[in-house]
Parts: structure tokens; C-alpha cells; sequence
């Protein structure tokens, strides 16, 4: 067995488990068995086909992709983040529009029950801190990158005078609207003063 072959067969046994738990996504997924699909995310690529009970299987016949959902392999780091919706739109489709639809609900939509697949392995306690662990880390790290660009942000801002502040944009657009408002007027008193020569 190669390398891809083992690659491809992971992919599909863990979209598997997803769909064993999601009832909703192989009654999406059923009509349309017999039916082939490719994901490529260059130089990646996934085929597979559609089971009668809404399970992905293996396409090794070598079967043209009934749709092709085409993204940039730079997009894949959203889908472990969690952002289906964001990596979805990234995506090109070629083909069934209709196929093309029904995986991208089920994608957009499948989850992982990370707590329950712990929990056989470790114990309902384990997984339960595992998982909040996980979710904490998570949240420091937004919480760092955050701190990180708004500082990032402030001091170029600030000290090295780079970017321009909103309070600092808003308060040039108020001079901006006072000198207007003056020029407006100025013109008006020298129009009373100097009026144009009357035309013969």
C-alpha cells in the first residue's frame, strides 16, 4: 500500500466517524450514491465515492469526478482551525452543482465530538479537562495575538508615526469640515465685497 493510498483511506475513515454520528449528513449525502467527487488542494487531492448509506467510499476505479471542489492549499489551516464556513468559500466548483451543494452543507456543518471519542479512551473526567484545556489554549492564544497586533498597531502609530489613529483620522476630518465651512464663508465676503463687473 502507498503512502497516498494509506492518505486517502485516513481521510475517509475519519470523515466516516464523523458521519456515523450525523444521521442528518448521510440522509444528505444518500441520493447521491454512485456518485464521484474529487477535493484537490494542490498538490493534495482527495477522491472519493458515495455509498448507498451516505458513506464515503474509496474511488480506486479511477471514476471522472462528477464535481471537482478546487481550493488553495493555503486555505487548509481553516479547517483545522475550525472556519468550514471561511474554507468553503474559498472553494472552486466544477461540475454537479446540486453534489457541490450537498458536500458543502455537510462540510460546512459536520463536527467532531472530540469530548465522547476522549472519553472512551481516557474517562469522562480526562476528556472533559482535556477538552477545556484545549479550549483555554486556545483562547490565550487569541488573547496574545491580539494583545500582540493591537500593540504592533499602537506603536507604529504612535512612535514610529506610521499609521494614522482613528481619534487622530477623525479629528483631521473636523478641521478638514471647520476649513471648509471658513473658506465657504471667506468666499462669500470677498463675492459682497468684489462683486463680478456687470456684463454691458
Amino acid at each position: 500500500m502507498s503512502v497516498l493510498d494509506f492518505g486517502t483511506r485516513g481521510a475517509l475513515a475519519a470523515i466516516n466517524h464523523l458521519l456515523a454520528r450525523a444521521n442528518w449528513a448521510r440522509e444528505r449525502l444518500a441520493p447521491h450514491a454512485g456518485r464521484c467527487a474529487r477535493l484537490s488542494a494542490d498538490p493534495v487531492a482527495l477522491t472519493f465515492g458515495i455509498d448507498t448509506d451516505g458513506y464515503l467510499v474509496d474511488a480506486a476505479d479511477g471514476s471522472a469526478p462528477d464535481v471537482t471542489l478546487s481550493l488553495p492549499f493555503s486555505a487548509l489551516p481553516g479547517l483545522a482551525g475550525g472556519d468550514a464556513n471561511k474554507l468553503m468559500n474559498a472553494v472552486r466548483i466544477e461540475g454537479s452543482a446540486e453534489l457541490a451543494d450537498a458536500l458543502g452543507f455537510v462540510f460546512r456543518n459536520l463536527r467532531w465530538d472530540a469530548e465522547e471519542d476522549l472519553s472512551r479512551v481516557f474517562g469522562d473526567i480526562v476528556a472533559h479537562r482535556m477538552v477545556d484545556g484545549a479550549a483555554s489554549l486556545r483562547r490565550v492564544h487569541a488573547r496574545a495575538w491580539a494583545g500582540l497586533t493591537g500593540n504592533l498597531a499602537e506603536y507604529l502609530a504612535e512612535e514610529q508615526q506610521a499609521l494614522v489613529t482613528r481619534a487622530a483620522l477623525a479629528s483631521f476630518g473636523d478641521e478638514l469640515r471647520v476649513l471648509r465651512d471658513d473658506l465657504a464663508r471667506l468666499d462669500k465676503r470677498l463675492g459682497r465685497l468684489y462683486p463680478p463687473p456687470a456684463r454691458a
